[in-house]
């Protein structure tokens, strides 16, 4: 995962900004719970139960990693040997196990980076499910947990698909990324590539950076209620509650996909944020220590994975991958209120409001309510956006982080089945920090 930036780092921010650019039971959200995109899921059918990814084999891939960055100077960052050995070492796999794998270069520092994609045939390539995860490290280390464990991961349960002669009905693609370290350089330059009619086909992109951390924490995506949903769902059934990821929130390769306006979701294990003593009740671990006191050191070797967490993950992945990939295809629509009034965000001020009006409804809001929002700003990790209903009850769409990159452009999905539909509906925000500008271009809501 990419290390955050520093609070008020415009050099990093101009980087980032260069390299940038299922239905389940909803859940009701809380007023400081995120709301998130949505598309209709399929619930998961008998047919598609997943298989068990065999944690052995998800550690065999990390001895390889481990091996490869020994090899080559202790590491496999961009750039550097180790990291073409370990995409090799990936496509070779693949290659094997039928896949159809292509290698996209880039450039970035004045060396050639790599990105691998892999298609499993099959399936309507109108409705492409997508999963990736940063396959180099940083410098300093061989980057076994960040992000061996994800690339692992994934790579296991692609291979899985092989062996089972999985026929979904949706297209399947994985994908490994060079350069996250230095900004999400690889998966931002893949985004940016495809046409647009190419990456109107991805329907959903799920992240998986960092899945084995020693002391680990289990922590979802949630920009996305469905997505969510299935990764709670899966963890509820093995007794485990989760919890929100703010750590990784704009620092990994999702947020590319986010901002070209794919519903994203993923999970995460935790980094150098400490675990709290009500996290170590629930989760077990050590309270008062790092998810991953190795995070962008040398010591982030293959010792540094805890396998019980790597080997929930794992199964975790194929269950959405299987899932997921046997969903229906018919997209919302319905009725769309919009306000396209620019209004100006004050900088570290009060929060400021856009408004729409919404009428000829009956009865309440939806469960799935669209709240599309387009805000230009040039440093969104300090807007705070609430969506505000007509009875006042608020549903947090977006806290502040340490995200440094520019603008919110993407669609929300709040659960306002207990408001009323008609009435004033507001939109809520404001810019908690110093030094930034922007403002509210428009938003809407979509019935």
């Amino acid at each position: 995962m990419t290390e955050r930036a520093p609070r008020r780092s415009r050099l990093r921010r101009s980087a980032l900004s260069a390299a940038a650019v299922v239905t389940l039971a909803a859940a009701l959200l809380a007023p400081a719970a995120a709301a998130s995109p949505t598309t209709p899921v399929a619930a998961p059918s008998a047919s598609a139960a997943a298989p068990d990814i065999p944690v052995a084999n998800v550690k065999a891939h990390l001895a390889q990693l481990q091996s490869i960055a020994t090899a080559n100077g202790g590491n496999r960052a961009h750039g550097r040997a180790g990291y073409k050995a370990s995409i090799d070492y990936v496509k070779a796999k693949l290659d094997a196990a039928g896949y159809t794998t292509a290698l996209k270069t880039f450039s970035y520092n004045g060396s050639t980076g790599y990105n691998l994609i892999a298609d499993w045939p099959g399936g309507d390539t109108s409705h492409v499910v997508m999963a990736g995860a940063h396959l180099d490290s940083v410098t300093g280390g061989p980057g076994i947990n960040d992000n061996g464990s994800g690339s692992a991961g994934i790579l296991e349960t692609a291979l899985a698909v092989s062996r089972a002669g999985l026929t979904p009905s949706k297209h399947l693609r994985f994908g490994w990324w060079g350069a996250e370290e230095y900004g999400m350089i690889g998966s931002t330059n893949y985004v940016n590539s495809l046409p647009a009619t190419d990456r109107s086909k991805i329907e959903t992109y799920l992240n998986f950076d960092m899945i084995g951390s020693p002391n680990p924490g289990y922590f979802t995506y949630r920009y996305d209620s469905a997505l969510d949903a299935l990764f709670r769902d899966y963890f509820a059934g093995l007794g485990i509650s989760t919890e929100q990821d703010f750590e990784g929130d704009g620092r990994s390769d999702h947020a590319p996909f986010q901002d070209a306006g794919i519903r994203v979701g993923g999970l995460f294990s935790g980094a150098d944020y400490t675990k709290t003593s009500a996290q170590a009740a629930k989760w077990g671990g050590t309270a008062g220590q790092p998810f991953d006191r190795c995070y962008h050191s040398s010591c982030d070797t293959s010792a540094n994975i805890n396998d019980t967490a790597l080997d929930r993950m794992s199964d975790a992945i194929a269950y959405a991958i299987w899932n997921l990939s046997a969903g229906g295809t018919t997209p919302p629509t319905g009725t769309v209120f919009e306000n396209t009034a620019d209004v100006q965000i004050p900088d570290n001020g009060a929060a400021v409001t856009s408004a729409v009006t919404v009428t000829g409804r009956t009865g309440n809001a939806p469960a799935a309510l669209q709240v599309g929002v387009d805000i230009k700003h040039t440093y969104r990790g300090d807007l705070v956006i609430d969506l505000v209903a007509p009875n006042g009850t608020a549903f947090r769409l977006k806290g502040s982080s340490g995200d440094s990159t520019p603008n919110v452009q993407t669609t929300y999905t709040v659960n306002a089945s207990a408001v009323a539909a008609n009435g004033t509906w507001k939109l809520k925000v404001q810019d908690v920090g110093p030094q930034d500008t922007g403002y509210i271009d428009s938003w809407k809501l979509t019935f």
